[in-house]
């Protein structure tokens, strides 16, 4: 028995950060890059390490350029963690679980550490795979806490719903996570939107930017534990406009969905220190007449763009910034 399974990679439209803060969000999924992992049948258990979490090198540089690509750590324990929090969920639920072990390799091609959830895709393709290769259901909703708790709890990444929750509904999703939902639901409120109402939008990612997310938004989690007012207040704002992009998608305000994207932005901007080179990308894009801001927590950008000549153009001066843009695939 063999099982293939997929996660895709993924951008904040609107919202984030207030995802890990209780807040709103809407995001995408995108096709254009994912993570895979697959299971076969085996007498024993055993994870097969991917080549990024190889121990050799040509030679110092090398290993010194590994570490500020992929950090310190490779897939192998999103794997384990994976692994670990399934096993847990099924004695919970007292799911018995066949008698069989298996052999999961992984890959995956999503720029690493560039905001755009290349962790929890490992992750969750790990627990899709889990899922079909013991014939296990697990409710659609209560899947993102697991990965959640697989990253946060095990592993100690800082992170939110967001990336969880559109790696398991994929496409367009609007999701509303306030803090007594989560509490008397174990989960928020996703609602699903029509990519088709979406105006024509690029990305654009920078892998010499690459941060640990987590170690990105500490300063925005020390205001939140202080509850410091003006953090609070801009992350209410940041989560209003999640809602504000819902309604404008559904009455086909692009205008507005545009305005909306950079001021997530310049209000982001207000309790967090950007780095010299997501503001260039930033300004870059704003320059060529596009819209921009963050897709995660940096080192990524997404944005609306007018017509293929505004394209090439964002192709052209993000390009002189090694940047590399793509059009996102969410159908």
């Amino acid at each position: 028995m063999i099982v293939e399974s997929l996660a895709y990679a993924r951008a904040g439209l609107l919202g984030n950060p207030s995802d890990k803060y209780f807040g709103k969000a809407i995001s995408i999924s995108i096709k254009n890059f994912s993570a895979r992992a697959s299971l076969r049948q085996t007498p024993e258990l055993q994870i097969e390490a991917q080549s990024q979490d190889r121990n050799i090198y040509r030679n110092i540089h090398e290993l010194a350029q590994s570490i500020d690509l992929f950090g310190y750590y490779g897939g192998e324990r999103l794997v384990k963690a994976a692994i670990k929090k399934f096993n847990e969920y099924c004695l919970s639920q007292k799911i018995l679980l066949e008698e069989k072990n298996f052999t999961v390799g992984y890959d995956s091609d999503i720029p690493r550490q560039v905001g755009l959830g290349g962790s929890s895709a490992i992750v969750t393709a790990t627990l899709k795979g889990l899922i079909e290769f013991y014939g296990v259901s697990i409710p659609k909703e209560i899947l993102p806490n697991l990965i959640l708790e697989a990253e946060l709890g095990e592993l100690g990444i800082g992170a939110g719903f967001q990336d969880r929750v559109i790696q398991v509904y994929e496409g367009c999703v609007y999701m509303n996570l306030d803090a007594r939902l989560i509490k008397e639901k174990g989960y928020g409120i996703y609602e699903r939107l029509d990519p088709k109402l979406l105006p024509d939008l690029y990305l654009a990612y920078k892998p010499t930017l690459a941060k640990v997310s987590g170690k990105v938004l500490n300063e925005i989690d020390e205001g939140f534990e202080k509850r410091d007012p003006s953090v609070i207040k801009i992350l209410n704002q940041i989560a209003e406009l999640a809602e504000e992009g819902k309604r404008a998608m559904l009455e086909g305000d692009k205008e507005r969905l545009f305005d909306l994207m950079n001021e997530n932005f310049d209000l982001r901007q207000k309790i967090m220190t950007i780095g010299e080179g997501n503001l260039q990308m930033i300004r870059t894009a704003r320059g060529c007449g596009a819209s921009a801001k963050f897709a995660g927590s940096g080192g990524s950008i997404i944005g609306i763009y007018k017509g293929e000549e505004m394209y090439g153009l964002l192709l052209r001066e993000l390009g002189k910034l090694q940047a590399k843009v793509i059009k996102p695939i969410i159908q």
